[in-house]
């Protein structure tokens, strides 16, 4: 069945920098695309990035730009997001989501675009 684990959540202070890893198995990870996800407390599960099938042409929300980055290494059926310049606005639990399809839609920022979900991992920023 389709499981994806997420790690490397932690507290930093703000202009930190961190990187979670999204582990996959038992569906063919690459031939599917990868998506984060987080949310901040008190507030809706938002979009942070998407990335193909083939860890091509990434996508981000606004609010992410110019800071984070995204890749996925089929090889390892890993995904990462490396997050630099932390805000504490970026605080939030932190999910991986998965479909198999190959490219990121223009309606990749919708959570039910993801039929599949990590547990997610909490990440938080102090000013």
């Amino acid at each position: 069945q389709w499981q994806v684990v997420e790690s490397g959540g932690d507290s930093v202070q703000a202009g930190g920098s961190l990187t979670l890893s999204c582990t996959a198995s038992g569906f063919p990870f690459d031939r599917s695309l990868m998506a984060c996800f987080r949310q901040p407390p008190g507030k809706n599960r938002e979009a942070v990035s998407c990335i193909s099938y083939n860890g091509r042409t990434p996508v981000f929300a606004d609010s992410v730009k110019g800071r984070f980055s995204i890749s996925k290494e089929n090889d390892k059926d890993t995904l990462y997001l490396q997050m630099n310049n932390l805000k504490p606005e970026d605080t939030a639990v932190y999910y991986c989501a998965a479909v198999q399809r190959f490219y990121c839609s223009d309606s990749w920022y919708m959570v039910n675009e993801y039929p599949f979900w990590g547990q997610g991992t909490q990440v938080t920023v102090s000013s």
